[in-house]
């Protein structure tokens, strides 16, 4: 037999065929593919997605519908040139490369869960051939076609069952061979009876990738604090270097002024020279310093940029009233104390719940390891119905069935792999539970560091405030004298020098404050990042 040419009859065969088995899976384009994967993907998100967690926003990828409560920012500079908190945190949410992996991850954990939950529905599967055949002396010409449908199912208990539906028919177009259609019903059913028998053990796949669907929305959730404390950190170090350019550019005017005054002191005789050059050799240091600032400075916000995702050519400066709203509010202690700031973080750390998650793992994982180490014992039950007729389906009668039922045995002589994953179990299990107390030591640590820096800071930032006013008198004083003959221009230069530090200790401690402030709430827990990207306690 040689394929001959295509024929009328034979092309109605193929078009036949292919709009059968296009019309059995709907014709999905690949888009329709992806519209159904997102859906399933959130709503196993939102299925898992608990209200302790925080409000569901800013979590879902990039090429998906943003939900009513995600941040919609262009990525761009505001037309001012000026970048308040608020538009930074809220554009680094939007566009952070970071951020953008994370909420992928998310995603696509959701997707491996839908996976193995398909491993437990029916899994039904069409498919369909067609042919045609002549012989090399064209006495014999025939079209062959047939259909193969059915389904598999794994059931809880570790029942597989199989149905299997075949229809093949041949149309002898010429030739002395009988048309006619044969199918076969075949069923098969395995179901375990020791090793892979109990619902625990057969479900423990499902049962893990639950779990870790929940651990990624508690992560990824974590992850959202982290990453709005360290955006909210950064502005505010940036905040630091910018009012330190700026006393720096002050101290640099500051020394010029007293230059000239003490350049018009020493002309007429009442202060020596040398002290003259010694007010220019720190005129230079103090421009040197300013120079170093700004280098820094301009290095520290390049890096922001790239935190933002914006690009490092973008011009833009940080709203300066934002360090003023931090001096100008007042510093208040926490409402409970270190002991209860603990407790608190203990049962709300999210890092600290997945980790005591892990051990009810580690847990199952010993009673799936210790159940492979049983013999196999299965239970195999399948029937075949078979109909053979002519064209003439009105004739279509059962020529013969079978029913099978049978039994295999294995049992448990080898189970070297079996036995070292049993006692890997085991020690996973300490693992875990060790992990755990060094995870609750961690978070009781962190949060002790914590409410020590909160309440430093605070005490801190009161004494610098002081020490800089104290500073501010003092170089007035001690220039007054200097006009009157009655001190030294070194006192005013080490009056001078004493203003500037204070300035930079007093912002620094300004700032310290405000992200021990932040890292306090951070590190109990009870911090909630808002639709809008900021954070609240």
């Amino acid at each position: 037999m040689i394929i001959g040419p295509i024929t009328k009859k034979m092309l109605c065969l193929i078009v036949a065929t292919a709009m059968c088995l296009c019309g059995l899976s709907g014709c999905k384009t690949p888009q329709d593919y992806k519209s159904e994967a997102d859906k399933q993907a959130y709503n196993i998100i939102d299925e898992k997605w608990k209200a302790p967690y925080g409000v569901k926003a800013n979590y879902k990828i990039s090429d998906t519908a943003p939900s009513p409560n995600d941040i919609l920012i262009e990525k761009a500079v505001p037309a001012n040139g000026i970048l308040t908190l608020p538009e930074a945190v809220a554009l680094a949410t939007a566009h952070n490369r970071e951020y953008h992996l994370e909420k992928e991850l998310l995603y696509t954990t959701a997707l491996d869960l839908r996976l193995t939950r398909h491993e437990f529905e029916t899994k039904y599967f069409v498919g369909a051939s067609g042919n045609y055949y002549r012989s090399r002396g064209g006495t014999d010409e025939a079209i062959q076609g047939g259909v193969n449908l059915g389904f598999n199912r794994l059931l809880a208990q570790g029942a597989i069952v199989s149905t299997n539906v075949t229809a093949a028919w041949i149309d002898i177009l010429t030739g002395d061979v009988r048309s006619g259609l044969t199918s076969i019903l075949s069923t098969t059913v395995a179901q375990p009876l020791l090793r892979g028998s109990d619902r625990q053990i057969v479900q423990e796949n499902l049962t893990q990738a639950e779990r870790d669907m929940l651990y990624q929305v508690r992560l990824f959730n974590r992850f959202r604090k982290t990453f709005v404390v360290s955006i909210i950190t950064e502005y505010c170090r940036i905040l630091e270097l910018a009012d330190r350019v700026e006393n720096a550019k002050e101290n640099c005017h500051t020394l010029d002024w007293l230059c000239d005054r003490v350049e018009k002191l020493a002309g007429v005789g009442r202060v020596p020279k040398r002290e003259l050059e010694r007010i220019r050799q720190d005129a230079l240091r103090a421009l040197d310093i300013y120079i170093q600032a700004e280098k820094e400075y301009k290095q520290v916000l390049d890096d922001f940029k790239i935190m933002l995702g914006l690009p490092t050519t973008a011009e833009f400066r940080l709203d300066e009233k934002e360090l003023k709203a931090l001096s100008s509010a007042e510093m208040t202690y926490p409402d409970f104390s270190e002991s209860q700031a603990i407790e608190i973080a203990l049962l709300q750390r999210l890092d600290l719940v997945n980790s005591a998650d892990a051990i009810i793992d580690a847990q199952r994982k010993i009673v799936v390891a210790a159940d492979s180490l049983r013999g196999d014992l299965t239970l195999i039950g399948g029937s075949n119905l078979t109909h053979e007729t002519d064209t003439d389906f009105t004739t279509l009668r059962r020529q013969k069935g079978t029913v099978d039922v049978g039994i295999l045995l294995d049992l448990p002589v080898e189970r070297m792999f079996e036995q070292n994953e049993y006692r890997k179990a085991l020690i996973t299990l300490s693992q875990r539970q060790r992990e755990y107390e060094q995870t609750s030591d961690i978070v009781t640590l962190e949060v002790r560091q914590a409410y020590r820096d909160l309440t430093e800071g605070m005490r801190r930032y009161s004494l610098q405030s002081a020490a800089l006013e104290l500073a501010k008198k003092r170089l007035k004083d001690t220039y007054l004298l200097l006009r009157y003959g009655r001190a030294s221009s070194r006192r005013v230069l080490r009056a001078q020098e004493d203003l500037f530090n204070a300035q930079n200790e007093a912002v620094d401690a300004l700032t310290d404050y405000a992200i021990a402030t932040l890292n306090f709430y951070y590190s109990t827990g009870v911090l909630q990042v808002r639709p809008d990207g900021m954070w609240e306690y």
